[in-house]
């Protein structure tokens, strides 16, 4: 229960605390029963076994849900900081120290920060490795997380995502690295609903949205979408983000072109 509760918003967890204290409250104080024939004998056992049960109750489940509601809080100020700290920071080089906890988290709150619901599942249980499911309306999308910084994810995972998304009925799904993406998994996502997010576009992603509360811009009509910005194309030299460039001098000067997030540690380009 600590565990559920602790998923919730913070003040959630408070206003579980006081209605299962009232309720639990009431119960634990029943209207005197004079059994006056056999069969009222189980009603009154009945009664007074949930007067006594209640009357525990009322103390221990409003502690545990205030217990989750500080969790809850505790989680959300940690979320902040991480999404603070990597904002702050000057490339996505600070993605690589963080634990597969702390990249988890940071994840799920740059969705948030994109208007999207985010529910922790944590990767575990037949559930295809799905860390975090998203909501928006009435469209709903699983994210794999992957702290990895050794190796490339490989196209393994990515089918892996997909068959769940199949199964469950999702309108789409991430996968998210601190690290890169083999060319098999970029391939296999071509003309599908499931974007990958590496290391560099993540960062840019954080560094936007932040941007943009800072701004004071917090509309949802303000706020790039993920779904928008993760559709940006891949360098073709080194497969990091792209950004929109605009010329400044040559022939194409005023015009606009994908160029890496790199630069000018690659120079790769693609047209808009």
């Amino acid at each position: 229960m600590l565990d559920v509760v602790s998923m919730l918003p913070w003040w959630a967890g408070i206003a579980l605390a006081i209605v299962s204290y009232m309720f639990l409250h009431r119960l634990s104080s029943p209207v005197p029963v004079t059994p006056t024939q056999v069969t009222q004998v189980g009603d009154l056992i009945v009664r007074s076994l949930t007067a006594t049960m209640a009357s525990i109750g009322q103390y221990l489940i409003p502690l545990i849900c205030l217990a989750g509601a500080g969790v809850s809080f505790w989680k959300r100020r940690q979320r902040t900081t991480l999404v603070a700290d990597v904002a702050q920071a000057k490339s996505a080089d600070a993605l690589d120290g963080m634990t597969w906890r702390e990249f988890e988290m940071l994840v799920g709150e740059a969705f948030r920060l994109q208007g999207y619901t985010v529910a922790e599942t944590g990767g575990a249980g037949p559930d295809g490795g799905v860390d975090l499911t998203l909501t928006r309306g009435t469209e709903k999308f699983f994210v794999q997380c992957k702290q990895w910084k050794a190796y490339k994810v490989g196209v393994d995972v990515v089918r892996e995502l997909h068959g769940v998304m199949a199964a469950r009925g999702a309108t789409g799904g991430y996968i998210v690295t601190s690290g890169r993406f083999t060319a098999d998994a970029q391939a296999f996502v071509e003309g599908l609903n499931v974007k990958l997010i590496d290391g560099p576009r993540l960062f840019g992603l954080i560094k936007q949205a932040r941007q943009s509360l800072s701004a004071g811009t917090t509309r949802a009509s303000h706020v790039v979408p993920v779904s928008a910005a993760a559709v940006a194309p891949v360098c073709p030299v080194c497969s990091s983000a792209m950004v929109k460039r605009v010329a400044k001098k040559g022939a194409n000067s005023g015009s606009q072109f994908w160029g890496c997030s790199t630069y000018p540690g690659c120079r790769g380009t693609r047209p808009v």
